[in-house]
């Protein structure tokens, strides 16, 4: 039975899907009338009349379509997610012109028709926990650190010579210190670097308490990663919660393609050389290439290997990438075992 893919373009309040056959022809389109439950369900009844051969592509932008995805996951569907820069150029090569609904979910249809291995959507388990952990703390320091920076302003207003250490004002005693000299100032601006030097230590106070639970949730999940030199929990957990379930990618290589370590090939003629990806998840590159830095100042073999690199012609910047692939693979296995050792325990 040849396989239907039903193509979605996810929206706050609704959805428009597009069915095609192998060869990317246009079978039905649907609109959905509202993104709940019962709208999902209606689409699964709607795609029976294509036969049970169908798998659902939606584009990868799970803050629109994790709802959807649930709903068709509970229902037995199988979905498979579309990374956003697949799309890029997608209408550039159709022969109808313009953007639309319709014309979006077509394109998303033949993208998971033309690459085959995309990974596939799953109920989310407990990395979304530690996603949205990691994300509320990278908010709260994000707001703490522009609420510094004001702070900043009104302490040169009160006093050019006052500059507090870089990263002094998250400390309690620097906090206490700046608190006791306002209260013997008057004026507006001193009252106002008051309440920032209050917010600031609200701020702290929480962003504390979310790393310690996200230091419990993450000890419980990935030891082994831990385990890894270089990958503290807060690297440990950011890795955990972008990666969202390693056993999505078929091979270590998937892996490196989709966090960016995976050098692109580059070659003229007879000469093959490689180049930088500046593709693929860079929040997990960032993490990574902290591990890396981290391994060149203080692990044996990460040195050796950098060294051997550099003798073997690599410059620095090209042996640290090496380095961040050869990492990439370490971090995928032991993601696996942690995962392995997860599904043991709940068994």
């Amino acid at each position: 039975m040849a396989m239907v893919v039903l193509g979605i373009d996810a929206h706050k309040r609704t959805h428009t899907v597009v069915a095609v056959d192998e060869a990317g022809r246009q079978l039905g389109m649907r609109v959905t009338k509202s993104t709940s439950t019962g709208a999902h369900l209606d689409l699964v009844r709607w795609a029976d009349q294509f036969g049970s051969a169908r798998r659902w592509a939606v584009e990868d932008c799970r803050h629109l379509s994790r709802r959807l995805e649930a709903d068709l996951l509970a229902a037995g569907e199988q979905i498979t997610r579309v990374p956003p820069k697949l799309m890029a150029h997608a209408r550039d090569s159709a022969r109808t012109y313009g953007k639309s609904d319709p014309i979006d979910a077509l394109a998303v249809a033949r993208a998971a028709l033309r690459e085959p291995g995309l990974p596939t959507a799953r109920l989310d388990g407990p990395e979304r926990e530690l996603r949205l952990l990691v994300d509320h703390r990278e908010d709260l320091v994000a707001e703490r650190t522009r609420v510094i920076n004001r702070l900043r302003w009104h302490l040169h207003e009160l006093d050019p010579g006052w500059d507090p250490a870089p990263r002094s004002l998250t400390r309690r005693n620097t906090i206490a210190a700046i608190t006791a000299r306002l209260a013997a100032l008057d004026g507006l601006v001193a009252r106002l670097a008051a309440d920032l030097i209050t917010r600031i230590s609200e701020l702290t106070a929480q962003a504390d308490a979310v790393e310690k639970e996200i230091a419990v949730l993450v000890r419980q999940l990935a030891p082994s990663l831990l385990a890894v030199c270089g990958a503290a929990e807060l690297t440990a957990a950011k890795i955990v919660a972008e990666t969202a379930g390693v056993s999505r990618f078929r091979s270590k290589d998937a892996y490196a393609r989709h966090n960016g370590t995976a050098p692109l090939p580059a070659w003229s003629a007879n000469r093959t050389r490689h180049r930088l990806s500046r593709t693929g998840n860079r929040q997990l590159n960032c993490a990574i290439h902290r591990i890396a830095v981290t391994q060149i100042r203080c692990h044996p073999d990460a040195q050796a290997y950098l060294t051997h690199r550099i003798a073997s012609g690599d410059t620095k910047t090209e042996a640290l990438r090496a380095l961040k692939r050869r990492l990439s693979d370490i971090v995928y296995k032991a993601l696996h075992a942690d995962g392995t050792a997860v599904l043991a325990a709940a068994a």
